[in-house]
């Protein structure tokens, strides 16, 4: 679940909760974080070393990538090399931030370029796109407006590709590269319309690069297993040789359902969850990915699917709104309408409908797909305790708080 804790939104984990940062701290693994952080309370995500938005400016620790290669060389300099460390690293781009820091573009693509006002990044390079050359996404809307976001999006993306490296360099003047595992991922989607908020294939889709040192021969080979960010833990206490602990939250035992990366169990099975982006944006979803099948549910499907504030100012979302307004078209493969206003149940076969405009759960000969993937999706919500799993035609009742036999009860509100 996305832990935005900033500000208004105010999302903090159950004091309870052992995580990855507290169970590598406790074991004597120095902990560090710089740029971007979204999790609370600090008791429960203690790192040694913190440089973050926190108490920095999110253009300088998130964007600034000279800034954050100068504060990697110093978590790195004042390491032991006998010992472990875990250093996280936020890159705050490619986010936009049109409504945060209009002046520096809607991507902040202008923010240390060294023109007026702008301020300059000694390293990074600035490399500009020619919007009538990019490549459309197919799911994005082939327009003037949406080619100028998509052009914005890549020299953000320049910015972190180029602070990568200066990270990687520093492992690597550093002494630490040939012994270090690396994971590189990111927190959502492309943000552009059926992206960053969707469960749909462009909202789930992200890189995830793993790198470790003692299998080179792995390296620059490409794998088609599913990966889910829940692989993450189990596979960074894989790699320290550390045990999940035994412990219980509100009764019940606490289990990770991911898998390690490192052990090379394949799986053809992969679980997605949204219940809000924002504390404004209320809409859960839950889904399940299986043989390149997608089902999707949309617990709250009566109420319009909302808008994020920056993806709502983006050009390529207020193209689509203009064009809606003005009755022409959009140039895109949906109806604004259709995508505020979604069914019930979604499912797509990706093999024959990648862009997931067919929606065969109600087709005869996908009831069978449609029931198994029901049932995998019910066994994960109640592995997981979640407590959406009753909506919205029912209320969870439990003696005790998830303690004794948990009941789904009806509401007779015919959904």
């Amino acid at each position: 679940m996305y832990g935005l804790h900033n500000g208004y939104h105010h999302f903090n984990s159950f004091d309870g909760v052992q995580s990855l940062p507290l169970l590598l701290k406790q074991n004597g693994i120095r902990t560090g974080i710089i740029g971007k952080k979204h999790v609370a309370p600090e008791y429960v995500y203690p790192f040694d070393y913190a440089e973050t938005e926190e108490n920095n400016s999110i253009l300088q620790v998130g964007r600034n990538i000279t800034k954050m290669k100068e504060l990697t060389q110093y978590f790195l300099s004042s390491q032991d090399k006998t010992k472990p460390f875990f250093l996280y690293i936020g890159f705050h781009d490619p986010h936009r931030c049109g409504h945060t820091h209009p002046e520096y573009g809607v991507f902040c693509e202008k923010f240390g370029n060294g023109d007026k006002g702008m301020g300059r990044i000694p390293d990074w390079k600035p490399d500009y796109y020619d919007s009538t050359e990019v490549v459309v996404p197919s799911f994005v809307q082939d327009t003037v407006a949406a080619r100028k976001d998509i052009s914005a999006q890549y020299t953000t993306i320049s910015r972190l590709d180029q602070g990568v490296g200066l990270v990687m360099n520093e492992l690597r003047m550093a002494g630490f590269l040939n012994n270090t595992m690396i994971i590189f991922t990111s927190d959502n989607g492309i943000p552009f319309p059926n992206g960053r908020t969707n469960l749909y294939v462009p909202g789930r889709a992200e890189p995830f690069l793993l790198s470790v040192p003692s299998t080179p021969s792995t390296w620059d080979t490409v794998s088609n297993q599913y990966v889910s960010h829940l692989d993450i833990t189990p596979t960074i206490l894989n790699w320290y040789e550390l045990p999940y602990p035994d412990y219980e939250l509100f009764g019940r035992q606490v289990k990770l359902t991911g898998k390690s990366l490192l052990q090379k169990d394949i799986t053809n099975t992969v679980f997605g969850s949204h219940s809000l982006h924002e504390v404004t944006m209320y809409y859960p979803m839950r889904s399940i990915h299986c043989d390149n099948i997608t089902f999707i549910e949309n617990l709250n499907y009566l109420m319009p699917f909302p808008i994020d504030q920056d993806f709502y100012l983006a050009p390529s979302f207020q193209d689509i709104l203009n064009r809606t307004r003005s009755g022409i078209d959009t140039h895109w493969f949906k109806s604004l309408k259709d995508y505020y206003y979604r069914s019930k149940w979604e499912m797509y076969n990706l093999t024959s409908d990648p862009l997931e405009k067919q929606n065969l759960a109600w087709n005869a000969n996908y009831l069978s797909t449609r029931t198994t993937l029901m049932n995998k999706l019910k066994q994960w919500q109640e592995a997981t305790a979640d407590p959406w799993r009753c909506s919205p035609s029912g209320v969870l009742e439990d003696a005790g708080l998830y303690k004794e036999n948990p009941t789904c009860m009806p509401l007779y509100n015919d959904l």
